[in-house]
């Protein structure tokens, strides 16, 4: 028992071993081309998860790693994300983030019922469409240092509305699959939601600003730090609980430390370790995702292609129309930050296989869409914000 027990911790441990040393190595690699770190580290995971060598392979601990690894990023990002600074952006951000819905939802639903799946797959498919994944953008923002610019305040706050609407549309999907959708629970999710963001931002941030100076008078050690984490993981609870993505709950528990500006400083120096280690375990877990033997049938992957190249134009057109008003090119960035797919697409298409909507061949093709368009827009994005 003993021997199996430490047989198992060894296999744990090479693992880890060996998804951060690939995520390294390779985003060293990828800062020498001079291309964004973060697709080197969704590339290791395709090499060295089962598409290719098969070294590691997805698990229960990798997975819930990665998940914990993309709420720190979240709330470091938030901790950047004043609600005074999203106020000044609200409806530009609102039109980003529900045109950013309706395009790419009609786009994935004609492209699957013109190809002949069911009314349910479809919706599916359009909701994984619908998804974006913004801790993927926020990595290339916060390396490129511009986290505080316009694009990245109207980016933050169209993907609150975009994973509120996309909830929605997930849950409405679901409910078809299960042959009873829900019209009152779908309403009463969209408010609960809109209260919690709300609450959050513009209760709970004036009410931490007020007591945070408070906080150093407390005798445990780092207490700062220990009330920021409870915060976090509380919201994220908080944020599950009603339907909304857990990362938006460890988003706003950064948003409501924002306006403390030294001790949103030290958190920021307090997280980056954990953040550091975490992150990359997320971007490999990504690409361990992928699983290339699906797309041996030609039209599997024709379909693959095609749902790929409608989810990039979907939300450029859609979220660069949102922000047309900030001028061709910051449209175009504030689209393109919006395209990464990312885990949010994953986890739609688990979801729909899980419920039994989605056929296997579907469940590859959104998968092969979401990490493709995850490594076709941070190279993009930084080349745009370049100019």
């Amino acid at each position: 028992m003993n021997e199996a027990h430490g047989a198992g911790h060894a296999e744990i441990l090479l693992g880890l071993f060996l998804i951060y040393a690939a995520a390294k190595l390779s985003a060293e690699l990828f800062e020498r081309l001079r291309q964004p770190a973060v697709v080197g580290e969704i590339l290791a995971g395709v090499l060295i998860g089962p598409a290719l060598l098969g070294w590691v392979r997805p698990n229960e601990i990798t997975s819930m790693l990665a998940e914990i690894g993309v709420m720190f990023l979240l709330f470091s990002v938030g901790l950047e994300t004043r609600p005074s600074s999203l106020l000044q952006l609200g409806g530009k951000a609102a039109r980003v983030g529900i045109l950013g819905v309706i395009v790419p939802f009609a786009a994935g639903w004609a492209c699957l019922t013109l190809w002949g799946a069911s009314t349910v797959e479809a919706v599916f498919a359009g909701a994984a469409l619908v998804a974006t994944s913004v801790g993927i953008t926020a990595r290339v923002l916060g390396g490129m240092g511009l986290l505080q610019s316009e694009i990245a305040r109207v980016i933050l706050g169209a993907a609150i509305f975009d994973d509120i609407l996309g909830l929605l549309i997930l849950a409405l999907a679901t409910s078809m699959a299960a042959g009873d959708p829900q019209i009152g629970q779908l309403a009463a999710t969209a408010v609960l939601a809109l209260l919690f963001v709300g609450g959050v931002a513009f209760i709970g941030t004036p009410l931490l600003t007020r007591i945070a100076p408070a906080l150093k008078n407390l005798r445990i050690g780092n207490a700062l730090f220990a009330v920021a984490m409870t915060l976090c993981l509380g919201l994220a609870v908080a944020a599950d609980f009603i339907g909304v993505a857990a990362i938006i709950g460890a988003f706003l528990a950064g948003v409501a430390l924002s306006e403390t500006a030294q001790e949103a400083h030290d958190l920021h120096e307090q997280t980056r370790g954990v953040t550091e280690f975490l992150v990359p375990i997320f971007l490999v877990n990504i690409g361990m995702q992928l699983d290339i033997n699906a797309f041996a049938d030609s039209g599997t992957l024709m379909l693959a292609l095609l749902l790929t190249v409608l989810a990039v134009l979907s939300k450029i057109i859609g979220c660069g129309a949102g922000a047309w008003d900030l001028g061709r090119l910051k449209a175009l960035q504030v689209g393109v930050g919006m395209v990464p797919r990312g885990e949010v697409g994953i986890v739609v298409a688990q979801i729909g296989l899980a419920a039994g909507a989605v056929s296997g061949e579907l469940f590859a093709v959104v998968l092969f869409m979401a990490v493709a368009t995850t490594l076709i827009a941070p190279p993009l994005l930084k080349h745009l914000l370049k100019n």
